[in-house]
């Protein structure tokens, strides 16, 4: 038990070492790569502007009008919500933006009944979780000049909740594929979204499971190598950046670790 004890330490500390070196841009990486997903739909929106309100009207017979304004609210919310993200203004407010185009667009499109759909939907919603709690300072001592003991049990749920949702994009991700490589991948995945989720070993967890991520997503998902024509480009590119986003809610679990409702801080008591 001692040597994968060993090898164990080794990989946390190699992972600290890096973290330590990429804490002034961790952060920002990890919005820019959350908020693809939002920036690349809110662009859509623009230049798809026609094409867009044409698939609304069709689908829900709203007419033109209401169509024009969903299509509308998507472009403002999501490129107005992406801005306020990066620059740091006004967060909760941003992520509550964002929240509402996700459950907006999860009942305009019917996601509701696509359960691929919908958690990777969930998983978007842990990610700006984990945006939010980035975003909260630390608990402020109750008098001036003495510590906080730490506690900042909003923040601290906030995480929590983040890292339960963005389980389920990696469940969307697992491949029923009877391959050696396949499988030992399914069983990788889901053993280190297991302990992100607990909270056990969490940062070196997370980044193990970005490193993980990122291949998987420029080796499966490589829309740029699909004629524009073909539908699968923007099917592609639709999971692309969903997955980057979520790859983005990781690296925000890299960078704050697990919060107070965990079992790496239950481990510092005992």
């Amino acid at each position: 038990m001692n040597i994968p004890n060993e090898y164990i330490s080794g990989a946390e500390d190699i992972a600290d070492q890096v973290i330590r070196k990429l804490k002034h841009i961790l952060p920002t990486v990890a919005r820019l790569c959350l908020i693809s997903t939002f920036l690349e739909d809110g662009l859509r929106m623009w230049f798809q502007w026609s094409e867009q309100r044409e698939y609304m009207d069709m689908s829900w017979g709203c007419g033109k009008f209401l169509a024009t304004v969903f299509v509308l609210v998507n472009l403002i919310g999501q490129l107005g919500g992406c801005v306020m993200v990066i620059i740091r203004y006004k967060v909760a407010i941003a992520c509550g933006v964002l929240f509402f185009i996700v459950v907006l667009q999860t009942l305009a499109y019917s996601i509701l009944w696509d359960m691929q759909f919908l958690f990777r939907n969930l998983a978007l919603i842990g990610a700006l979780l984990l945006v939010l709690a980035e975003s909260r300072g630390e608990a402020k001592s109750l008098f001036a000049g003495v510590p906080s003991l730490g506690e900042n049990k909003p923040k601290n749920y906030l995480q929590l909740t983040g890292r339960i949702l963005l389980a389920f994009m990696f469940i969307t991700l697992i491949r029923f594929e009877f391959s050696f490589l396949q499988i030992l991948l399914d069983l990788l995945g889901s053993a280190l979204m297991v302990l992100v989720t607990v909270g056990y070993k969490t940062k070196l967890s997370a980044l193990i499971l970005v490193l993980l991520l990122t291949t998987l997503n420029f080796y499966h998902n490589a829309w740029w190598n699909i004629p524009s024509y073909k539908p699968l480009r923007d099917f592609l590119k639709y999971d692309f950046f969903q997955t980057l986003s979520v790859i983005g809610g990781l690296l925000m679990i890299v960078y704050l670790g697990p919060g107070g409702v965990s079992m790496d801080e239950h481990k510092k008591r005992w």
